[in-house]
């Protein structure tokens, strides 16, 4: 492809104040509203006392822009100044310049951020009465509750601190921060976050998990989580507070435990003709006998963990596969993966279920491949209100790609801000009338058109 025009130096002129670089950021912030974002953080985020005069002025206009900013892709505070230029201002109220933006975030101290925090629950359950973002909620819901480390690089980041990390299978301390993520799906959707939670980079992995998880439960619940819920979590939630608190409120768990010298003797109980073969995606069936050819096998035993009034006994699903160090050694070498469960499945779909624990990385690499890309602040209740709104930004993208259909249901949040959001327009009002006037031929046309259509003609039910 080459130019068929001979540009010179003063071809390219920024001077055009009707074109709008994100079109699809009217419909996407509209579903917002019908949501009720605006009204929650007006009723939520109060920030009382500030540092700078009128700092905190307007926490609604001033969220929102940073949540829309998101939506585009920002990924600092400076990013966010793309909102505000050429006709988005004309199309939005209250758009705010970084400079404001960075003042406003520093006001928040840690206990704004937990109001913060209670918007985004509401803004979920909003988003899930509005749109079919969680089919099948009413059979089973899964909670999944993991950790990242987002490194930091200057001196001055409050928080920060080494914590460990995984880094291309080599572990690691990194300077950082580390926060606390509870994702909401079901089988049939793309997770959603429920809840989120900064916290200093050396906290501990399990920290604070089985409040956030009592929490996430209520908003399940109230998303309309009416049969069974599973929490699922890896060894460093594998402990008595979470169990403890997911056997409370009457749900299913499905944990990583630590090794140790019980879990070892509990493992050597089985019997060797109780291993099953699993079928993952790497397994073959034997032609001739039609038996599955598999280097992973599951079997279970049952098991007491803790003590005292903490004591629970539940069921040790273990799964174990050949150890690939040692593959011409005259006998199998196994290396073993036990985790404890209370859920009723068989235990070959039990295990199949635990592994699903992975989808929450898909939201990380949304996340990180989005408004975590960065900790912006040097003040940790700003990067707390960050990293909350960056929630409430994936939600609501989330809820969008449902709304346009398709692939988008479930897919990447750079492809849905690439197909649905950043969709340049030239805003005209002809006769008063706003139209948006968008590329010919644009290769997402059906989608973006179905999202606009389910959004802009959407008339909310009327109360009896």
């Amino acid at each position: 492809m080459q130019s068929s025009h001979t540009f010179t130096t003063g071809s390219a002129v920024f001077d055009e104040y009707n074109l709008v670089s994100a079109a699809g950021l009217v419909p996407v912030l509209e579903l917002g509203e019908q949501a009720g974002l605006s009204d929650l953080i007006d009723t939520h985020v109060d920030l009382a006392s500030t540092r700078v005069a009128s700092g905190a002025a307007n926490p609604v206009g001033k969220l929102t822009s940073i949540i829309g900013g998101m939506l585009t892709g920002a990924d600092s505070i400076d990013d966010v100044d793309t909102i505000r230029a050429g006709g988005t201002p004309i199309l939005f109220d209250q758009v705010y310049a970084p400079s404001t933006l960075g003042i406003f975030l520093r006001e928040f101290t840690y206990g704004h951020s937990l109001q913060l925090g209670a918007v985004l629950r509401r803004h979920l359950i909003g988003l899930a009465a509005r749109t079919p973002l969680l089919p099948g909620i009413e059979d089973r819901a899964f909670l999944d509750i993991d950790s990242l480390l987002r490194p930091v690089y200057g001196h001055q980041k409050q928080g920060a601190s080494y914590g460990h990390a995984k880094i291309a299978g080599r572990a690691l301390l990194r300077k950082g921060l580390s926060p606390l993520v509870t994702t909401l799906s079901t089988a049939n959707s793309a997770p959603l976050v429920a809840e989120m939670r900064l916290r200093a980079g050396k906290t501990g992995s399990g920290r604070g998990a089985a409040s956030q998880l009592r929490s996430a439960i209520s908003t399940a619940r109230a998303c309309g989580a009416t049969g069974k819920i599973m929490v699922r979590g890896d060894s460093a939630f594998g402990n008595k507070a979470v169990i403890g608190a997911a056997v409370a409120a009457g749900i299913e768990f499905s944990v990583v435990m630590t090794r140790n010298p019980r879990i070892t003797r509990a493992m050597e109980s089985i019997d060797e003709q109780e291993w099953t073969p699993v079928h993952y995606p790497g397994a073959v069936t034997d032609p001739d006998t039609g038996e599955l050819i598999s280097d992973a096998e599951v079997a279970e035993t049952s098991y007491t963990a803790f003590s005292g009034r903490h004591k629970v006994t539940a069921r040790l699903v273990v799964r174990r596969v050949k150890d690939a160090n040692h593959p011409d050694a005259l006998f199998p070498i196994w290396r073993y993966h036990p985790f404890f469960t209370n859920c009723d499945l068989p235990t070959v779909d039990a295990d199949i279920t635990h592994r699903k624990h992975a989808i929450v990385e898909t939201v990380f690499a949304d996340l990180i491949d989005g408004p975590l890309a960065h900790i912006p602040s040097g003040r940790f209740g700003a990067n707390s209100a960050w990293v909350l709104c960056a929630a409430i930004a994936y939600n609501l993208l989330r809820a969008a790609g449902t709304l346009a259909g398709g692939r988008h249901a479930a897919a990447r949040g750079a492809t849905l801000r690439r197909h649905l959001v950043n969709v340049p327009a030239r805003f005209a009002r002809p006769a008063r009338k706003p139209v948006l006037h968008l590329p010919a031929h644009w290769p997402r046309q059906a989608d973006w058109t179905t999202l606009w259509d389910n959004v802009i003609d959407y008339e909310p039910p009327q109360a009896a």
